[in-house]
């Protein structure tokens, strides 16, 4: 391997890094916007994110009013958004927005094709159900923040993300 083409593999992801990217900072943005509007801590309660992530004071409050951390982690939602489409601009034929629009039936498809191999349909399926897991939890309970919500939905997702890299790599 030559030096250009080792600082291309660096400078360029692939596609699946590209599109958990775009989706991790979909994911931030929305919580993001969940905290300043009704408390993505619990219902009227607010996260302060650079108190929870490095567990120095408490890492919530009541007090609804905008603070720095909410633009923080705004802005490090879309910035992780932009390096995701940025990289899907290089790798997908119809580029980031394409992606995007054919993003519902790719999931449709990986859910319900019986086309794929059962290990591509079980990686899909232990997705799903790690984020909808996330998200029934989350409404229900009206938090956003849970670790114990959190370690139940990493641990499908990463199993089924896991097992699609391993069929992906094994064709």
């Amino acid at each position: 391997m030559t030096d250009s083409e080792w600082m291309d593999s660096l400078t360029r992801p692939s596609k699946t890094v590209s599109a958990a990217l775009a989706l991790l900072g979909s994911w931030i943005v929305f919580l993001a916007v969940v905290n300043v509007s009704i408390g993505a801590y619990s219902e009227g309660r607010k996260v302060l994110w650079i108190d929870f992530f490095t567990g120095v004071r408490d890492s919530s409050t009541t007090d609804m009013a905008l603070v720095i951390d909410d633009g923080m982690f705004g802005f490090i939602g879309l910035a992780i958004i932009g390096l995701g489409a940025m990289g899907m601009n290089n790798t997908h034929e119809s580029g980031f927005s394409g992606w995007l629009r054919g993003l519902p039936s790719c999931i449709v498809g990986c859910l319900f094709s019986s086309e794929r191999s059962t290990n591509e349909l079980i990686s899909s399926w232990l997705v799903a159900l790690g984020v909808l897991f996330y998200l029934a939890w989350s409404v229900m309970e009206y938090t956003w923040v849970d670790p114990g919500v959190y370690s139940v939905a990493a641990v499908l997702v990463s199993f089924g993300v896991g097992i699609g890299f391993l069929e992906e790599s094994s064709n």
